[in-house]
């Protein structure tokens, strides 16, 4: 039990990032709209949030430029793909790609520097026994990505709006001929993920390893992107989700620190193992996938065309 509690808080604190970005672009593709780009839009934000908060002394601040950046690339990605009518694959391939160029360039000056450690945990709460250090540890954006998962599964199956939003992912020419902005809903869905990305990013150089080093992400982008079909688009399941690749993550560094006899290179394979295996496992019944996926997912809406 005493080495159970950390395993659980790191796993936590793991899955936190995969968590807010896999949200975000569960949003984007309840309202029909497939962002490739994540990846690129995490480091992009990674880097912001560290430059701002190693500048400012002030994690907030990071925070609220990684969202910045998030969003701003998002907004990037919605005039190629609602208003160009760009392919959403190939734009969302190439933002990524830009977002790693770009983050590597601007962070140059920043490599090897360190921000100051953080007060983390709710006080009182976390002397608690095994409870305390198991949940109550965490940095407060941990809290608030998951009060954000609950915020969502709410607002999609309990609101008028999360109707609208899963109607335009279902059938965006109905919900045009209603008199809905098909490509104005999908555009604020699109902010809303890019900002969700851009917590995660910044979540990662802020708080999960408080430095900068070029592809900080690894990859994490791309299993947020899996991690939404591996929960069938649903928030709860996100959750649940996020927590098992956050668990298998953590796995790598307590197999190696119990003494186990395996090369490290394996161990670091397994988050991107698991991730294959979950999602050769789902697509063995597509006709259960495509059940839950969103109609329109991916495909451009021209208004005119219906």
């Amino acid at each position: 039990m005493d080495q159970l509690a950390p395993l659980i808080a790191a796993s936590i604190n793991a899955g936190t990032p995969l968590l807010l970005a896999a949200i975000g672009l569960l949003i984007n593709e309840r309202a029909g709209v497939l962002n490739l780009g994540a990846e690129g839009m995490m480091l992009v934000a990674a880097i912001a949030g560290f430059a701002v908060g190693y500048t400012t002394k002030s994690p907030l601040l990071g925070f609220l430029a990684g969202a910045l950046c998030g969003m701003l690339m998002a907004t990037l990605f919605s005039w190629l793909a609602l208003i160009l009518a760009t392919n959403q694959v190939a734009t969302g391939l190439a933002l990524s790609i830009f977002g790693a160029g770009l983050s590597a360039f601007i962070g140059q000056r920043f490599v090897g520097l360190a921000l100051p450690s953080q007060s983390t945990g709710i006080p009182g709460l976390n002397n608690i026994p095994f409870v305390g250090p198991a949940f109550f540890t965490q940095h407060w954006m941990a809290y608030v990505a998951l009060l954000l998962c609950a915020a969502i599964a709410w607002f999609l199956y309990r609101t008028r709006a999360g109707l609208i939003l899963r109607a335009v992912g279902e059938s965006p020419e109905s919900a045009h001929a209603l008199g809905y902005s098909v490509r104005g809903i999908r555009f604020l869905a699109l902010l809303f993920g890019g900002a969700c990305c851009g917590l995660a990013g910044a979540y990662l150089s802020l708080v999960y390893t408080p430095m900068w080093v070029e592809g900080l992400v690894s990859g994490r982008g791309w299993i947020a992107l899996a991690l939404t079909a591996f929960a069938t688009w649903r928030p709860a399941r996100v959750l649940l989700g996020s927590l098992l690749f956050g668990g298998v993550t953590i796995l790598q560094f307590y197999l190696q620190g119990v003494g186990v006899t395996i090369p490290s290179q394996i161990l670091s394979m397994l988050p991107y193992v698991a991730t294959i295996v979950v999602l050769a496992l789902i697509s063995r019944n597509p006709d259960w996938i495509r059940l839950n996926m969103p109609a329109s997912l991916g495909k451009p809406f021209r208004p005119g065309a219906s």
